[in-house]
Parts: structure tokens; sequence; C-alpha cells
């Protein structure tokens, strides 16, 4: 679709007018100016080419028809094994579902056996089971929105209101209640002494020679490496596929039921990626602007790690290419543009006036441009398929987004180092998130004109967290690099200026915040709030993705490393059935 926007109807005519020359003055001024002082960050190229992605194969056709036969038999005989289970069974059922990736395909069958187990959570048959099925009982309850209270585990703490000694020698156990204690939400003291009961322990396990189970030290590695609940779903299944294979041969109808479905989602992947490469090429803002990441790829990797459901095809296509533009603005303003420039482009952007793009240096056009269009067509085909105006939504985010940017900007031409306070006030916005979650509020099949009245009123608090959390991890990442390149300083830098502290200490007291806004953010999602749940576990998605990308440091600026290997196993290459 091409942009045809007119001239806002709430600005006279002699108005705009004025503007434009005004600032077609101000830019013809500085770029008079002896030296603009580009900055060049020096970003490496792309390590996935257009031509590369063109050349993916898919799987043939015959294996394709074959997929599908084979998934629909293996499929029902799944779903007759999940009423058939004892209460253990059924949760161990349940869990291998959902850790395997398949359990989008059972979500009435699953809801009806957590709903029956709901009702009894305070039987005795509960409360009397042992630590690892209460506490695996505990999470997927709350994973799959129910309300379940902390004191379920009351039974296993003693009158001081310790951990009772005793669990430490129940591994199983321990491994399942340290899984459960990261759905803690604020004020949940019991599941926050848990956390450190079991954290304790099981690090001791790990550095013991008396026990010999590797492949219980190989989960414990896991999880004390990265609880559950942290983690980015679809990677997290390509290791499940693998370990439960191992460990589970009696199922072996649900490890190939995981792994035909895997096969089928990285075809319908493989597609997409080849649809937003076409898009990405033919726009070619990284051949224009190549002081700009290109990093398509890698936007799309991200894009899977928020939806990964083929359900959600068309948010991950118009995701992705918001992705893009989101590095692309956020290079111009941290790394090429002068102030002056970015004062008249964040102008620009607020009126949403394509008009004053004459006014900008040929580079922000083009960056304009390409904004403009892209955002008022993925308007455009909801207003056509659903019948409703998302534009403001859409523009909001935009608009709030490059604000923030030019505030960052301000404090680095001004030399100013802002209180983490201040920082994160305006942070949590410059991530970039809030583009990404306000397209995937509009962007689905369960939007109606009520919720986008209620997400219209504001950024609700899940939205904030999630994004704060995704700021802390890419500082935690990118700051020392950012400043190399003369950025302005992050929350690590912020912290400790102002409270004359030492980089260590800084960090960890970013570590102990994410630990807090991870129980805000369960918070939110494991409440009764009238998100849909698609729209929240984008939200708890947002923050596990980009814990994911910058676990190893920046894995989005420098692509070769995790990431490379991230895209060959969730994109590239499929599981073999053997």
């Amino acid at each position: 679709m091409s942009l045809s926007l007119g001239l806002p109807s709430s600005i006279p005519v002699f108005q705009t007018k004025l503007r434009v020359l005004s600032h077609r003055y101000l830019v013809y001024a500085n770029l008079q100016s002896p030296q603009l002082g580009r900055r060049s960050a020096n970003f490496r190229p792309t390590i996935w080419h257009d031509n590369f992605i063109h050349s993916i194969k898919n799987g043939d056709e015959l294996d394709q028809i074959g997929n599908a036969k084979r998934f629909c038999k293996l499929k029902n005989e799944v779903s007759q094994m999940i009423y058939k289970e004892s209460l253990r069974d059924k949760l161990e059922l349940v869990d291998a579902l959902q850790q395997l990736g398949v359990a989008y395909h059972f979500e009435e069958e699953i809801n009806d056996v957590l709903t029956d187990i709901h009702k009894f959570q305070n039987s005795s048959t509960v409360m009397n089971s042992d630590l690892y099925l209460v506490s695996l009982l505990f999470r997927l309850l709350r994973t799959n929105g129910f309300s379940v209270p902390e004191d379920i585990f009351k039974n296993y703490f003693d009158d001081k209101g310790d951990c009772k000694t005793e669990l430490s020698l129940d591994i199983h156990g321990m491994l399942s209640l340290y899984e459960a204690s990261y759905l803690a939400k604020e004020g949940e003291e019991m599941l926050e002494m848990a956390r450190h009961f079991t954290t304790k322990h099981l690090t001791n396990y790990l550095e013991s020679s008396n026990y010999n189970d590797w492949r219980m030290k190989k989960h414990v590695k896991n999880a004390l490496e990265l609880p559950l609940n942290w983690r980015m779903e679809r990677l997290h299944t390509r290791w499940f596929i693998d370990q439960y294979k191992m460990a589970n041969q009696r199922r072996h109808t649900l490890w190939e039921l995981a792994v035909v479905d895997f096969n089928i989602i990285q075809d319908s992947y493989k597609n997409e990626l080849k649809q937003v490469s076409r898009w990405w090429t033919e726009l070619r803002l990284y051949e224009k602007l190549p002081f700009i990441r290109d990093r398509l790829v890698e936007n799309y990797l991200i894009c899977v790690g928020t939806a990964f459901e083929p359900k959600h095809a068309s948010y991950r296509i118009a995701e992705t290419q918001a992705n893009c533009l989101v590095t692309t603005i956020d290079d111009v303003y941290d790394v090429y543009g002068s102030l002056n420039e970015l004062e008249l482009f964040t102008d620009a952007i607020q009126q949403w006036d394509i008009t004053l793009t004459e006014a900008l240096p040929e580079y922000m056009q083009k960056c304009c441009l390409a904004l403009f269009d892209t955002v008022e067509s993925n308007a455009h085909d909801v207003l056509e398929k659903r019948g409703l105006n998302v534009t403001p939504i859409l523009r909001r985010a935009w608009k709030d987004l490059c604000k923030a940017y030019l505030v960052e900007a301000r404090w680095y031409h001004n030399g100013y180092v802002p209180t983490l306070e201040e920082y994160l006030d305006n942070g949590w916005i410059t991530i970039g998130a809030i583009v990404f979650l306000s397209d995937a509020y509009c962007i689905n099949d369960d939007v109606t004109v009520t919720n986008l009245e209620q997400f219209s009123s504001g950024y609700p608090d899940i939205v904030r967290y999630s994004c704060t959390l995704a700021r802390f991890y890419n500082d935690l990442a990118t700051s020392d690099d950012e400043l190399k390149r003369g950025d302005t300083k992050k929350s690590i830098q912020c912290y400790m200026h102002h409270e004359n502290v030492t980089e260590s200490v800084a960090r960890r007291e970013i570590k102990e915040l994410i630990r807090k806004y991870w129980k805000l953010l369960n918070g939110e999602v494991l409440g009764n709030s009238a998100f849909h749940k698609y729209f929240k576990n984008v939200c708890l998605n947002i923050s596990r993705i980009a814990q994911c990308i910058y676990q190893h440091g920046d894995g989005y600026g420098k692509q070769d490393g995790e990431t490379k290997d991230q895209v060959t196993l969730l994109l590239l290459d499929p599981i073999k059935l053997i």
C-alpha cells in the first residue's frame, strides 16, 4: 500500500507552510556549520544476506504432506492420554506438552484438567503429596492463569518460617520448588525464602561428587543458569525436545509429535522470513543509511520469541518490519543525527505530517517515509480485516518513542547524567518495546473496540514492567560498547554516578531490580486483568527474549555468536526423527 497522507485538518495551511520554511532554514543553517561531528558505531554488516535467505529450503512437498498426516494421528493419540492419567501423570503430561511447545494444540483439554485440579488444590490428596508434586501443581496452575496462594507450601516450612532442612535431600523436589519460586509476586516472602534455599542446595548438589545422576545434574545446571519462567519459550522447547527423548522412552508418541510440529512450524517461519526479506530488500534502508544495524533475521527471531504459534504470522511479519525501523531510527538518534536535525525529525514524527519531511536531510526523509508507509499500511490491514481503526495507537507508540529518544540525545549533547529514576522514566520507552506491544495488542484476531479504548487511555503497568525488564537486560550487556561510541549513559553508569559506587555494585543493584520487576510483572500476568492471555504472554516474552539476546553480551549488535546458533536451531535446521 502506498502512502497517501493529507494535511492534518486541525492545522491551517499557512501555519504548516511557515513551519516548513522555518525547518528548512534551520536545517540549512545546521548544514553550513563547519563540522557536524557525525559519529560512527562501525556496526558489523549482516551475516544473513538476502540471497542466502531465499536459498533456504523447506521440506519437500511429499514430506510436508506426510508430516501433516502423521501429526493428525499423533495428536489424536496424545489427546486420549490426557484424560486417562493419574494426578501425577496428568500434571507431568501437561508440563511436558508445554515445555515441548505443543500445548497450544490442546488448550481445551489442558484447561479442563487444570480446572478440575484447581478445585481440589486444598484437598488432603494434594496437601499430603510430596514436594515435587505440590511445586509442579503450583507452577502449572499459576502459569495457566489459575489463582493459587503461596501458603500451599506451608507444610514445608518450620515454626521459624524457614524451609525444613530435610528438604535438601530431595533433589527432584528441590528443583521443582526452585522453578515454582520464580512465579512469585511482590510481597510473597515464602516463595522468596524458597528461592534462596533451593538455589543454595542445588548449587551444592552440582558441586558434590556424591551424586551420579547425570541427567538430573544437567537439568539442575540448566535451571540454575536460568529458571524456566525467564527462558525464551521456543529456544527452551528446542533444548527440551532432545532431553525428553532420552528420558521418556515410554512416551515416544509425545516426543514424535513435538518433533513433527517443530518442523512444520519451522517451514512456516522460513516462508515468513523470505517475505519480510523481500520487503527489507526493496526498502534498502541499509544501503541508503550505511551507519545503521542491518539485523533483519535477528529482528524476526525476536518476533518468534514473543509469539511463536502459527496463527500469529501476521503479527510476526508486521513486527519484524517495526523492529527493523526501530533499530534504524534508534541509530539515527544515537549515532548519526545532529541535535538540530533530531529536533526537526522528532517534530515531523509528532505532527505525523508528510509535508514536514521536506525540511529534513535526505537520510531522515527516507526514515520518515518508510515509517509512515509501514505504519499506515499495517493499520489499513487491520481496518480491512476487522473494521477497527488502530492508527492512533500505532502512531502514539512511535511518537512516544521518538520523544524519548530526543530526551536521551539532549542529555548526551548537554553532558547531563540523569538519576537512575530519571533514566528509567524515559528508558523503559527507549528500549522500543512499546512499539512491539502496541502492535501485538492491535494486530491480533481477539482485539475489539472495547479493548482498544482500554489501551488508548495510556500504557498499562504490564507494559511498563515488561519494557523496564528489557531495558535492564539491554543495559547489562551493551552499555560499555554504547559508551565507547559516544552514547548516553545507561542505568549502570547513572547509578554509579549519583550513588558514588563501583560498577560491580551498580550491576548487583540492577540485577536486584530485575528480580523486583519480574515479581511485578508476574503479579500483572497472574492477576485478573482484562487483558487477553495472548497479550499477557507477549509481555512476558518481551522480557524473556531480551534476556536471551543479551545473556552472553550484545547478541544483537554482534550477531555471529550465540544469536547465530539460535537462528540456526530455530529457523534453519529441522529436527531429525531418528
